[in-house]
């Protein structure tokens, strides 16, 4: 690695890969790759050469951060016919921003350094705004060298970065917990979206009132009013429901091998299974509230008056 910035080759030009590379081009020297030529198309726009494979990106870096969707892709862009060990340098670094789990990140660990490469496990959390911004949370699992070595691309990239174990697959660990009370808070803030258009309140008041109380999150006040949209233009998509399925998966997948009951994370996952079976796979995972409490619905018993509430559906909810 050079004794002055490190030149970083950013695997993956999705939600996260391409904000993250446009923020980090104002600091290094950034390639990329993606196999989406639109996308490679908007880094070239911002100045960074981009490539269809991982290898060409990676020939001259030092660095190669991943930031693909799970494990298969992580794995065809480090060892695929054009991956990331056929050019990288033997004691390059890469940094693994996917949430892929612990077991799969201490695997690659173990075949990259095969091909005398170094893994720093290091998830990020925030989403694509706050990557563009570089205001992520980034929890790592390395040991120090590699980590020391590729720090000032971290501290480029986060607000919070914090250190939570000296092997592969600790960063994976501490996202997975991440991504429980994420999931969690996201599926009661549903349930309660939805609850409350059942007993036909104003749900954009109700929202703004319980935010600002005990009861408030910050999943409620972020989703909440996304999951309104939901039921007007569509929401915004920021965060994939299939990457929460995904994602859960993973937790209750961690549950299940350490013997550590997780009763909330199972019924989350199971809701999120729903919604993809649903066909909203591609649609914000706020848009979750819609399972729960569809489009159009029939109220329930009639009010103390004798007249129904209204199911009309309004911009308020």
């Amino acid at each position: 690695m050079s004794e002055t910035a490190p030149r970083v080759a950013v695997v993956g030009l999705g939600a996260m890969g391409l904000p993250m590379a446009m923020h980090l081009a104002t600091a290094f020297e950034i390639t990329a790759s993606d196999v989406s030529e639109s996308r490679r198309m908007e880094a070239d726009a911002g100045g960074i050469c981009a490539f269809a494979g991982p290898a060409q990106a990676a020939a001259n870096a030092d660095v190669a951060l991943l930031a693909v969707r799970d494990e298969p892709q992580a794995r065809e862009a480090l060892f695929g016919p054009d991956g990331v060990v056929r050019s990288l340098r033997a004691g390059g670094i890469v940094i693994l921003t996917s949430t892929i789990g612990p077991a799969a990140a201490r695997s690659i660990n173990v075949e990259l350094a095969a091909h005398s490469l170094h893994l720093v496990d290091a998830p990020i959390s925030g989403g694509p705004a706050r990557a563009g911004e570089g205001d992520l949370l980034i929890m790592v699992g390395a040991a120090p060298q590699p980590f020391e070595r590729c720090r000032p691309v971290l501290d480029h990239l986060a607000t919070t970065l914090t250190v939570v174990g000296g092997r592969a697959g600790d960063g994976q660990a501490a996202k997975a917990i991440n991504q429980l009370l994420a999931g969690v808070h996201i599926a009661a803030a549903a349930e309660a979206i939805a609850l409350a258009r059942g007993l036909g309140l104003d749900t954009r008041m109700l929202l703004e009132t319980l935010s600002t109380g005990a009861a408030g999150s910050f999943m409620f006040s972020d989703r909440g009013p996304r999951m309104l949209q939901a039921y007007a233009e569509g929401a915004e998509v920021r965060s994939r429901l299939d990457i929460m399925v995904k994602d859960m998966g993973i937790v209750t997948g961690i549950g299940r091998e350490t013997h550590v009951p997780l009763p909330l994370a199972a019924a989350a996952e199971q809701l999120y299974l729903l919604g993809e079976a649903q066909g909203l796979g591609t649609q914000d995972d706020s848009s979750v509230v819609t399972v729960l409490s569809p489009t159009t619905f029939r109220l329930g018993p009639e009010t103390p008056g004798g007249a129904k509430p209204s199911n009309r559906i309004t911009p308020a909810g």
